[in-house]
This record gives structure tokens, C-alpha cells and sequence, in this order.
């Protein structure tokens, strides 16, 4: 396997209805995708759920070497606008809302929250850095 390939990742989509597309993932993992007429998630909805996927995953990581939340609530938002450069997402924000439990664990996770929630934004979040420092995307016909 070279190098290029060990680092590609990729989805396939197929239409399954009017407004409607299945994403299935190398592994088998199935995600319904839809125009936003149903409850399937959109595009848009999707990104969030990458960006707060990602950095959830990034925060729990760290913070979890510590201590096991008891509650851990992400929230991910930002504004559909449409302006001379198109369609696109502005004013993206993440909010993490997370309890650990009390003790030297639980302490020793809340004072490291604000720098793994950093650490996620700035360096470690594949998602959101790809947005961030504005990756070109490709598009074309096969």
C-alpha cells in the first residue's frame, strides 16, 4: 500500500430517492442524507456533526485520561448564507458542555477541558482545521 493511499479516506453516495442519498463508508457504515424534507440529516447538518464529532472525540480523549464525564453534551452551530462568494457556513461555533465527577480525577480533567477544547481547534481536528485554512475541494465528472 503507498503512502497516498494509506492516508485516503472516501465515501460513496447513491441516490435512493427524490432529494435522498445513502453514504456508505469504506467499513459498511450506512448514513442517510437528505434536502431537508425529511428528518435525514442534510449536508450542512452533516459538517456540523463532523466538526463536533471530531473535536468531541479530540476532548474526550484527553480529558478522559483523567476522569469519565458524567454528562458530555456538544453543540455545534452557524449561520447558511449565501453572498458574492456563494452558498457557504459563517460564525461556526462548538460548545462543549461537560461534568466530571468530584475528586482529584475529575479536577484534574476540568482543569485540562479549556486546553484539549484549543488543542482540538487549533492542531488536532482534522475536520475543522480542513475548514479553517480553506481547503480547495475538487469536482468533476467521471
Amino acid at each position: 500500500m503507498t503512502a497516498e493511499r494509506e492516508t485516503l479516506r472516501s465515501i460513496d453516495l447513491t441516490r435512493i430517492g427524490e432529494g435522498r442519498y445513502k453514504a456508505t463508508n469504506a467499513r459498511g457504515g450506512v448514513l442517510p442524507v437528505g434536502s431537508g424534507s425529511d428528518p435525514d440529516f442534510t449536508p450542512v447538518e452533516l459538517l456540523l456533526t463532523a466538526i463536533a464529532g471530531c473535536s468531541a472525540i479530540d476532548v474526550d480523549l484527553i480529558t478522559g485520561k483523567r476522569a469519565q464525564p458524567t454528562s458530555f453534551e456538544v453543540h455545534a452551530e452557524g449561520d447558511k448564507i449565501r453572498d458574492d462568494q456563494g452558498n457557504r457556513m459563517t460564525n461556526l461555533r462548538v460548545t462543549f458542555d461537560l461534568v466530571f465527577p468530584d475528586g482529584e480525577g475529575g479536577d484534574a480533567a476540568r482543569d485540562v477541558l479549556q486546553r484539549a477544547i484549543e488543542q482540538s481547534r487549533d492542531r488536532l481536528c482534522t475536520v475543522s482545521r480542513t475548514v479553517a485554512v480553506a481547503s480547495p475541494v475538487e469536482m468533476e465528472k467521471k
